[in-house]
């Protein structure tokens, strides 16, 4: 009799979590709408993007919450390391497709782009169903699963990426429309990350996989309100023949006094159309690839940060913590620091993305310095909020820089060989705090992460320097 009365609270609490998730669901859903919606973004059909790219990230909660569970939590401390660098390793893979295949390919895609973004979410949905009968035990399909999407969203957000443009109402600025985007996402992946948890708690990682699987399918039926000149193709002018310099290099030079100076200006068809597959990052343009390998060294910090300070506190015990406290703790930090980089983010013009980008460099490297001297576990929560924090502004300066600078017939393999490097800095960053927990000195990682922003910082002051005065 007792545990049928168990059982009957346990449902009773499950249905009340339900009810509970669901109503605070809605109520964000109609935020979401209201704030995806203004300044003009509900007629130029951009609120629709942001809408979708809310939908697909609380489908990709539901997945990092299984895949988390599994691979982390539910392993002793060596096993966890093991598998985490096992992922981290194999991570890197699929990236190898997105710079010298998908990139090219949706540069040659001149429309049915919106097919392509509900596409990446339906592929998703499978791939999770897929998992959810894997995740208990079977890695040859676990594994795969996973990196596919993992391709799978990265593809979707070069593809937003380079439609964004399209959508974008003369109200706001590149910048706040990324951040606006940036911001459905992660409300949206704080909403769902707890009701996932709530159901594997209750009902195991199959059942968050498997209710995953319908989430991603509704976001690819939202994908149907996106609408149709996203696909516009836009005239492209023959260029004037005559002596000087490429218009795009002219018109950014002109507008490149000073870090992240100039005026915003459109992408330009012509000689910058057809830059070559190959040395892509040479060919982009100095801001651009500056762009580029500042946003590289705040995700070799933050990658660095998070599996750090994860496995180190789950090593470490501080007065008065337990474990698992201290990494929920981590968790709401870098949650926390998503959140307000993203908000912070809408807020910021167009003149200032690399300015954005330096100060990132700047304030992380000093806070990782100071933490390292009075390194505790607030101080360890400090650094995770402001890695998290930097990493939102300096993707979304990256972002905005790349849709000024690159003209739109080269834009998503350019934002290909971005997310290539993004993936691939965070994940040499993981690698690395991986290694380096195994010392257990908290202070010494922090000074690692320290000096590695420095050396970032001055070498690209330096790279800067010398092309101006060149």
């Amino acid at each position: 009799m007792g545990l049928t009365e168990a059982r009957e609270a346990t449902g009773r609490a499950a249905r009340s979590a339900a009810r509970a998730g669901v109503s605070a669901n809605r109520r964000l859903g109609r935020f979401v709408h209201r704030l995806s919606g203004a300044s003009g973004a509900g007629r130029t059909g951009l609120a629709s993007l942001i809408e979708l790219t809310a939908a697909g990230s609380a489908g990709d909660a539901f997945v990092a919450v299984a895949l988390a569970g599994t691979v982390f939590f539910n392993t002793s401390l060596h096993e966890a390391r093991s598998q985490v660098v096992l992922y981290l390793v194999l991570t890197m893979a699929p990236f190898a497709l997105l710079a010298p295949f998908i990139g090219p390919m949706l540069d040659r895609v001149r429309q049915g782009r919106r097919y392509i973004l509900m596409g990446t979410l339906l592929a998703r949905g499978l791939l999770c169903w897929a998992m959810s009968g894997a995740v208990t035990g079977d890695p040859i399909t676990l594994f795969p699963a996973a990196f596919g999407v993992l391709v799978l969203q990265k593809a979707y957000v070069i593809t937003r990426s380079s439609v964004t443009p399209r959508l974008l109402p003369a109200e706001i600025t590149l910048v706040t429309a990324n951040a606006r985007n940036g911001l459905g996402a992660v409300l949206a992946s704080t909403a769902a990350a707890p009701i996932a948890f709530g159901i594997q708690t209750v009902l195991g990682a199959p059942w968050v996989l498997r209710i995953g699987t319908f989430v991603y399918l509704g976001a690819t039926v939202l994908g149907t309100r996106v609408p149709d000149h996203i696909d516009d193709t836009p005239a492209e002018p023959e260029p004037e023949p005559g002596p000087g310099p490429p218009a795009r290099e002219t018109a950014r030079d002109a507008g490149d006094a000073g870090p992240g100076g100039g005026q915003a200006h459109p992408a330009l068809p012509g000689p910058a159309a057809a830059l070559p597959r190959r040395g892509r990052l040479r060919s982009v343009g100095p801001i651009v690839a500056e762009a580029i390998w500042a946003n590289a060294a705040v995700r070799v910090f933050a990658g660095f940060m998070v599996f750090f300070l994860a496995f180190l506190l789950r090593s470490a015990h501080f007065p008065g913590f337990s474990p698992d406290l201290a990494l929920g703790a981590l968790v709401f930090a870098a949650a926390a620091g998503g959140l307000i980089g993203t908000a912070a983010g809408s807020l910021f013009r167009t003149r200032v993305p690399l300015v954005m980008e330096f100060a990132v460099l700047v304030v992380s490297t000093a806070t990782s310095a100071v933490c390292a001297l009075f390194f505790g576990l607030g101080t360890a929560l400090v650094v995770a909020f402001v890695a998290s924090v930097g990493t939102v502004l300096a993707k979304l300066a990256l972002d905005s820089t790349i849709q000024r600078e690159i003209p739109e017939q080269t834009r998503p393999s350019t934002f290909a060989v971005s997310e290539t490097i993004h993936q691939v800095s965070w994940v040499a960053g993981g690698l690395a705090g991986v290694l380096v927990s195994m010392t257990g000195s908290g202070p010494a990682g922090l000074w690692i992460s320290a000096g590695g922003l420095a050396a970032a910082s001055t070498g690209l002051v330096l790279s800067r320097q010398r092309r101006l005065a060149g």
